[in-house]
């Protein structure tokens, strides 16, 4: 039986800048997604059988904020009408920031909204690829955004896409989130994904450079203790290596409905969110049907769902077999196969050795160099976003 962790909603394609390295089709699009299609998803999914106590839900896809709060009030008190008691509906916004205002920062604490926006460092760095569409820096209102956010004391996070050059830079990075007073943290690398193609993922000696970069950032966030609050990378990285005994890892972009995305239209996929809107004839455009035609409960019979999920079990069995992180990763992700390898039947690629493979690398040498007893300059210490009290947990063996 499927079971829905989070439910990904393009509220609209349309986007109010050019990022270069955007992979999304039809941002130039101005179409909404519409009542009904919101209350035909919302009443299937209730009604399916497949949640537990709390349902994720992430408006994205296109830039949310241009779309006002009234819209997203009278879907949320819809959604609220439709949902059964005792299940937790939680939702979130990721947004370039530069649409925020006092009404904006309003409708936030008041609906308890998760805001992520996307900045990518400081201005130099930051203004090279998230460009509007005059090809002009998007820095100034990204920033004030952000402040406008601190002011009325609406808790975010922030996710920037790092490039060769913000990677050798971690303490020119660092200094800019204490700055700005943002204390969440968490970090891209520019994907090859649908028509885009990365340069940085080409780059020689890439790998060691995002190494070398977490390791430097990690170790200034420990000699800074209450900067900041999360870097989701060594967070993450931490939780998948130190972990109970037996403890298995999920993967939640290869279990099909793990993971459910609808676009403006109301065409549903699974797996990689990423995989909404790209093409692909052999895999029915990674489409699994239409909310507004098709009844949920039956898309996990479709024989194009059936195509996807054999070659993408036949990739997570590849990787069980050759890789020696598979334990603290679970197979990787679906898109990036798909895009650096041009098939789901495949190992390891760019995007996780990166991403997986260097961030599991450094906590397992910070583990190793605590064992050994170094001098604390070279290890980060224990607490949130330092290693945890050894005695607490054990170590995920690779290959397991």
């Amino acid at each position: 039986m499927p079971g829905i962790e989070l439910l990904v909603i393009q509220p609209t394609p349309f986007c109010n800048i050019n990022c270069t390295y955007c992979y999304l089709p039809g941002r130039n699009s101005k179409d909404v997604v519409s009542e009904q299609t919101l209350l035909n998803l919302f009443s299937q999914v209730f009604a399916s059988g497949w949640l537990d106590e709390c349902l994720p839900v992430v408006w994205h896809a296109g830039e949310p904020l241009v779309l006002r709060p009234a819209f997203y009030r009278s879907a949320f008190r819809m959604i609220d009408r439709l949902k059964p008691a005792g299940l937790t509906v939680s939702h979130a916004f990721q947004t370039n920031g530069m649409l925020i205002d006092d009404t904006w920062c309003a409708f936030f604490a008041e609906e308890k909204i998760n805001v992520g926006v996307s900045i990518d460092g400081p201005r130099r760095f930051h203004d090279r690829n998230r460009l509007t569409r005059s090809g002009r820096g998007t820095f100034d209102e990204t920033i004030a955004g952000i402040r406008a956010l601190r002011r009325a004391g609406v808790p975010f996070h922030v996710i920037s896409v790092l490039s060769a050059e913000s990677m050798a830079a971690p303490r020119e990075m660092f200094d800019f989130y204490v700055a700005e007073g943002i204390r969440e943290v968490c970090f891209n690398v520019e994907e090859s994904e649908g028509d885009h193609v990365s340069q940085s993922l080409a780059d020689a000696g890439i790998e060691a450079a995002y190494y070398n970069f977490l390791q430097e950032f990690w170790r200034l966030s420990a000699s800074r203790p209450g900067c900041l609050d999360f870097i989701r990378e060594i967070e993450q990285a931490v939780g998948q290596v130190i972990r109970p005994d037996a403890t298995p890892i999920g993967n939640q972009m290869v279990e099909p409905f793990a993971i459910v995305s609808m676009d403006w239209a109301g065409n549903l996929s699974t797996f990689s969110p990423e995989l909404l809107g790209l093409k692909n004839p052999g895999y029915d455009d990674y489409l699994l049907g239409n909310i507004n035609r098709d009844a949920l409960v039956d898309l996990p019979n479709r024989p194009g769902l059936a195509r996807m999920l054999r070659d993408i079990r036949a990739g997570v069995e590849m990787c069980r077999e050759t890789c020696q992180y598979f334990s603290v990763c679970g197979g990787g992700e679906p898109v990036n196969k798909m895009a650096e390898t041009g098939t789901f039947v495949s190992t390891e690629t760019q995007y996780c050795r990166l991403t997986k493979m260097r961030a599991t690398d450094l906590v397992l040498d910070a583990i190793e160099r605590a064992r050994e007893g170094g001098d604390g300059t070279e290890c980060p210490g224990t607490g949130r976003i330092g290693l945890p009290e050894p005695a607490a947990s054990g170590i995920a063996e690779a290959g397991n």
